[in-house]
């Protein structure tokens, strides 16, 4: 079976997936949530198995590795979806399948299309280490902003839909339990980007023989470790929480995209290069 036909799968199989859990979850009207069922809990892992397959195949077994802002893109949110399943089995987060799935669907066939770049043989173990670790740091960011989203999404229909709220409510941890686990999500994943950092700059030395390149890249991934570190300092110090605390995970969200993602969609895509 081709590649991009097997990349089409787990995408329809995500979208399915997301549309079922609106319908059951956030459609106005919908039955009370029960919880997550086990058949839905199988039918998650089968596309995330896939996916995983797909992530394996295009990235790691390939002959050549090839690594652009398709497959960054792809193994973010394959992680991403893969530590929301995982804390289902502690948490009620049933409410947050139906943003992460349509996420997934939309990332998870895009290096069918888009191949990337081929790196050069002979990378040493400090870019082997520098590429899993930023990718784990940027699943769970990626993580942390699904909840942050949902908290958001939940406060805003406090005012709105109070009935359709308090339907939600009874299938989610209280927000503040919510709130916990967003920071739990950034302070790791803000550990293991201090991490990438350091596997960056030994990566660096051994290659280019300087110990960083200061680029569009790594500009806005200090921009975006400066911002993360702020709003964990400022929840140790102030408490922060609600609209400050979304606010400032969504600027260094948007940077850390901004950083390879972005920087590689523009080169790949808008310049061909």
């Amino acid at each position: 079976m081709p590649d991009i036909v097997i990349h089409v799968v787990a995408s329809a199989l995500y979208a399915a997936l997301a549309l079922h859990f609106w319908h059951s979850r956030w459609r106005a009207g919908a039955p009370a949530p029960v919880g997550l069922q086990g058949w839905e809990r199988a039918a998650i892992l089968l596309p995330i198995a896939l996916h995983g397959w797909l992530v394996y195949a295009d990235v790691f077994a390939a002959p050549q590795l090839r690594f652009g802002f398709a497959q960054a893109l792809s193994v973010m949110l394959w992680l991403a979806l893969a530590i929301c399943w995982l804390e289902s089995l502690v948490y009620r987060v049933e409410a947050l399948f139906p943003m992460a799935l349509a996420v997934a669907a939309l990332c998870a066939p895009l290096p069918a299309f888009f191949p990337g770049r081929v790196a050069p043989d002979g990378y040493p173990l400090e870019f082997k280490l520098h590429l899993v670790a930023g990718m784990l740091a940027y699943s769970l960011f990626a993580a942390a902003m699904l909840h942050a989203v949902l908290i958001s999404m939940v406060e805003r229909q406090l005012h709105s839909s109070p009935a359709q709220v308090a339907r939600l409510a009874s299938g989610l941890p209280p927000l503040l339990s919510l709130e916990r686990l967003v920071f739990q999500l950034t302070g790791a994943a803000f550990v293991v980007l201090t991490l990438t950092f350091a596997a960056g700059i030994a990566f660096s030395e051994s290659i280019f023989g300087r110990a960083m390149r200061f680029d569009h890249k790594t500009v806005f991934i200090v921009l975006s470790w400066i911002i993360f570190g702020w709003l964990l300092l400022g929840r140790w110090l102030y408490g922060w929480r609600g609209r400050t605390a979304f606010r400032w995970t969504l600027a260094g969200f948007l940077m850390l995209m901004l950083a390879y993602p972005g920087s590689r969609f523009v080169l790949e895509v808008i310049l061909a290069r």
